[in-house]
């Protein structure tokens, strides 16, 4: 791992694909010359407490678990459309946590990007890079997802800092953390993504029927019933 010698900006050659991050991107995050979609994002999320692969407050009485799989363009469609609303409407307010659980079930994009949200969650930060993600998501199963994305998406979280986020996607605990997910997927036999499970917090939850992408409406008549 080499970092540029001058300016903001960095220069990785990592092992493996022969991939590498453009020394152009900074080493430090800022939405406003970020990708596409990259100020609202951080306007959405600003102020709302992230632990790890958990969004909203730790005392939320419902928690919403999410499997996704970053490549998956109907998560990004549920992630783009319905995920706002429900973000100001229960996350913001402290009625409703977010619980994500990555999976990798189209590709080996779907497990690079896990790696890297993985890693941006050890920042606290794992939402809004998914969410950058989401915004700029290319066609599946074409190798679009290269280390060089992976770094112009994690230059455009604000304070998100880039080259620990590259190093830490490779690390043991990420790698475990994605075995876990693995497990919990297989053990809850989850079909496909998104699949979403609304429960009162310490509960397994129910799992929500989604009718469309952008069906938002299942989802708060589960919360609804959910909170107390």
């Amino acid at each position: 791992v080499v970092l540029a010698g001058i300016g903001i900006g960095l220069a990785i050659v990592l092992s493996g694909g022969g991939n590498s991050v453009s020394s152009t991107i900074p080493t430090i995050g800022n939405a406003a010359t970020g990708l596409p979609g990259s100020t609202d994002i951080a306007d959405q999320l600003k102020g709302v407490p992230q632990t790890g692969m958990t969004l909203g407050s730790p005392n939320a009485p419902v928690t919403l678990v999410e499997y996704i799989d970053l490549q998956c363009p109907i998560c990004r469609e549920f992630e783009t459309t319905v995920m706002p609303d429900l973000i100001a409407k229960y996350v913001k307010p402290g009625k409703v946590k977010v619980e994500a659980r990555v999976l990798k079930f189209i590709g080996p994009d779907s497990e690079r990007g896990r790696n890297a949200m993985l890693a941006a969650a050890e920042q606290n930060k794992a939402f809004n890079f998914s969410q950058v993600l989401y915004a700029n998501q290319g066609t599946e199963n074409t190798g679009w997802l290269t280390d060089d994305m992976i770094g112009q998406i994690a230059a455009s979280v604000p304070g998100m800092k880039v080259h620990d986020l590259l190093t830490a996607r490779n690390s043991s605990t990420v790698k475990t953390q994605g075995a876990k997910f693995d497990t919990q997927g297989a053990a809850d036999k989850v079909p496909g993504t998104p699949t979403l499970y609304v429960g009162p917090s310490g509960s397994k939850g129910t799992v929500v029927t989604l009718k469309s992408a952008t069906d938002e409406q299942s989802v708060v008549d589960a919360i609804t019933q959910a909170l107390p």
